[in-house]
């Protein structure tokens, strides 16, 4: 039955954020025939539970099965091929080089991603590492694309991603062990209201990761990594049926050796020689309590985070010469608190009319310690306050509107270097029956400068206190469609963001420097879900782009990324057997220097297929192949070149108790 729709850019506020999401039932009947699946629910899109198709924004919940089936080991690797996303890494096993850690971009922008646990934020000055949370402790990722900070506050520009962990206990252990000296043990144990679990993973022998051209001294090198081990311990216990706690212990460290391969003659260096090498340490807490009933819901969380570098450099950067004792060793450290509570309320006035409203307030600190390359220790403060409000109109059964506003200020900055932002976000939702929805979407977003702008966190990073506020604004249209096990959607979007913050690595200084730029990206996504079609799944996205930014330093629009990316996957479950195939494929991109025209790259290709025996309900094997066509691709976006990790495999068996 075909419907004209007219659909409008409201001009109100509403914040299109991912939240919790439950699975409805779906699949195939009893009689063979396939039951309609009307998606997951959404939580928090507008701080309430909706339906996927009653959520104006482009979504997609990943849930613990899928991410068993993928045989993704982390939370990293179950985003690497999504759609409109582009994955970058310094090494195999998700290896960071400290606080330079692996990315998820979201439509071509470098630090627009807010990472939330459980609906809190656990980023550090706009950091995070993925990696480091395992697959095994999550129910489910949430992603909503598009400006979220009216409900979630700084980050929110491209969108939101939201881990939601385990609050029960899966009694399992699972042991796993594979080529380049991987293995991997995980546990999780306890009951419905308590869960104890701990990861381990390895990935021992040393793979070239990065070769580095020329210098001006004239010596090329690569890079060989090593040694990258992962671990997590955590505590979930639902002290009431309103009541929670969560602690996460979570340690990442790294080797990263670099090697001569070639200098010019009459230097120092020679091929074979230890140009330098770097020993990344990182140690992070999480710990929340959170409350919620059917009007109020209520966060308190404490994260804290330490990272370290520290190794020889054995070769003057500027002469080639070797380095003098006083200068051979390398040492940073830095730590990072954030600790706030979030709070609000939800009233529904009458059957047409519902607010939100509440509060939020964040303590930042940054402490960076006294090492060897770090003379003077220093601690950088602020508070963040913030107030929103929501609010959404039914104006009849297929029409409906949401608008809401979150003003943001900070205190107690250093040097009294504080800020404030408005922002506001409008949708328009038109119900194309139960299974389809037209919408259009209109949302501010910003980002607060971070400490380690503003005033630097090593001797490499020259601070600059004047920074201005990140501010950007999101426009979207976008239809969903549901039809027996088919699932459509579909979202034309456009993005400009002012000031965006970012980082130029100046080679003669060897230093970094931040300053504000511009940004703009107009893109096409499509995407088509087939489920219940036993005894095979599939998925199968488009994303068309052109992420582009402007700098200073330049004064023309530069590309970013990639312009076309392809995404696939297949699954196949018949009996005790389940297999899956999911693909990336970044084209028509580039590498983006900070102070020199972009170049373009080859495409990457990002592969992984996992195949699962279960005999019975209690054992369980599965073999896990990543880069099954042992490609060499540039997994990195910027100056420098890393490489994806050649194929490997990884044997693990699960047992249940």
């Amino acid at each position: 039955m075909k419907q004209r729709t007219r659909t409008y850019l409201a001009a109100g506020m509403a914040a299109v954020i991912t939240g919790a999401a439950l699975p409805v039932a779906y699949g195939a009947g009893k009689d063979g025939t396939v039951q309609e699946d009307l998606g997951e629910v959404v939580v928090t899109a507008t701080r309430s539970a909706k339906r996927d198709l009653e959520v104006p924004a482009a979504t997609r919940v990943i849930s613990a099965q899928e991410i068993r089936e993928s045989g993704a080991r982390n939370a990293a690797e179950a985003l690497s091929e999504m759609d409109s996303t582009a994955y970058s890494a310094f090494g195999q096993n998700g290896a960071a080089m400290g606080t330079m850690s692996n990315d998820v971009v979201i439509r071509g922008i470098d630090n627009g991603t807010l990472i939330l646990v459980n609906g809190n934020p656990v980023s550090w000055r706009g950091k995070y590492d993925l990696s480091a949370i395992p697959a095994g402790s999550i129910e489910r990722i949430e992603v909503v694309k598009g400006g979220g900070s009216v409900l979630y506050g700084s980050e929110a520009m491209a969108g939101v991603i939201n881990i939601i962990t385990k609050k029960k206990a899966d009694n399992q252990v699972m042991a796993g062990i594979g080529n380049s000296g991987q293995y991997q043990y995980h546990v999780n144990a306890g009951d419905d209201r308590l869960a104890v679990t701990y990861d381990f993973s390895q990935w021992k022998h040393g793979v070239e990761v990065s070769r580095t051209p020329s210098s001006p001294l004239l010596i090329d090198t690569k890079t060989v990594l090593h040694d990258v081990k992962k671990q997590s311990a955590g505590l979930s216990w639902q002290l009431t049926p309103n009541l929670g706690f969560l602690y996460q212990y979570l340690n990442t460290d790294a080797t990263y050796d670099r090697w001569v391969t070639q200098a010019r003659a009459g230097l120092a260096a020679e091929p074979g020689d230890l140009y330098n090498s770097r020993h990344y340490t990182k140690e992070r807490h999480i710990t929340q309590l959170n409350y919620k009933d059917k009007d109020w819901k209520g966060s308190f969380y404490f994260n804290s985070g330490t990272v370290e570098s520290e190794g020889p450099t054995n070769f003057n950067t500027k002469t080639g010469k070797p380095a003098e004792a006083s200068a051979n060793r390398y040492n940073t450290r830095e730590k990072n608190i954030t600790y706030g509570l979030d709070i609000q309320r939800r009233w529904k006035q009458n059957p047409k009319d519902t607010w939100i409203g509440g509060m939020s307030l964040q303590r930042e600190q940054m402490d960076k310690l006294y090492a060897v390359s770090t003379k003077t220790a220093a601690k950088y403060t602020r508070n963040n306050w913030a107030a929103f409000a929501q609010y959404e109109h039914a104006f009849d059964a297929k029409n409906s509107m949401t608008a809401g506003a979150r003003e943001t200020w900070t205190s107690g900055a250093w040097k009294d270097q504080n800020y404030h932002n408005f922002s506001m976000s409008g949708q328009w939702l038109h119900r194309m029956g139960e299974a389809g929805n037209l919408y259009a979407s209109v949302a501010q977003s910003f980002i607060m400068p971070y400490f380690a702008q503003m005033y630097g966190a090593s001797s490499a990073a020259v601070p600059n206190p004047d920074l201005k506020p990140q501010k950007g604004v999101n426009y979207e249209i976008g239809w969903k469609k549901k039809r027996a096990a088919h699932s459509w959607k579909a979202a034309l979007f456009h993005m400009d963001i002012t000031d965006n913050i970012s980082a130029s690595w100046e080679s003669k200084k060897s230093q970094y420097e931040y300053s504000n730029e511009d940004f703009r990206n107009t893109g096409l996504e499509l995407a088509l879900d087939i489920k219940g079609v036993s005894p095979w799944s599939w998925h199968w996205g488009m994303t068309v782009q052109n992420p582009e930014s402007k700098s200073t330093k330049k004064g023309y629009w530069d590309r970013k990324y990639g312009r076309l990316q392809l995404t696939g996957g297949v699954g196949f479950h018949q009996g005790k057997w389940t297999s899956r195939l999911d693909a990336s494929f970044l084209a028509k991109r580039v590498q983006t220097p900070t102070a020199a025209h972009s170049f373009d790259a080859k495409p990457y290709l990002l592969t992984r297929w996992n195949t699962i025996f279960q005999p019975d309900e209690r054992n369980e094997f599965s073999l896990t192949i990543n880069n099954m066509l042992d490609r060499h691709d540039v997994i990195s976006h910027g100056v420098s070149t890393y490489y994806t990790a050649p194929a490997s495999f990884l044997f693990s068996y699960a047992y249940k108790f």
